[in-house]
């Protein structure tokens, strides 16, 4: 049987792949997203594994609010990518300083 130990191994595996992906890879948004979504798997997974060790199933509910989020955002980034790669012909994170403010 796996431990509590195994469990966050892996998320704290998921979730530094993440953060590198967000500092190492800063030119294309596609990466960015996927990064964001690696680090919130990771979050889902430390709730998932500390709800089932502690008996408890707040954890598993958080997990939900987590995945809704995290269909919106990759809803929302997505149509915003759209819209941009359409308008100005590029995705890239240093070719979009025009938009601020």
């Amino acid at each position: 049987m796996l431990s509590l130990s195994d469990f966050l191994i892996v998320a704290a595996i998921l979730f530094g792949i993440g953060m590198a992906g967000i500092i190492i890879n800063r030119k294309n948004i596609i990466t960015l997203l996927m990064s964001v979504e690696l680090i919130l798997l990771a979050v889902n997974t430390n709730f998932v594994a500390f709800s089932y060790y502690l008996h408890n199933i707040v954890g598993q509910v958080f997990v939900f609010f987590i995945l809704t989020v995290a269909a919106a955002e990759a809803a929302i980034g997505l149509a915003i990518m759209v819209v941009l790669f359409r308008r100005r012909g590029t995705i890239e994170v240093q070719e979009l300083d025009q938009l601020k403010g």
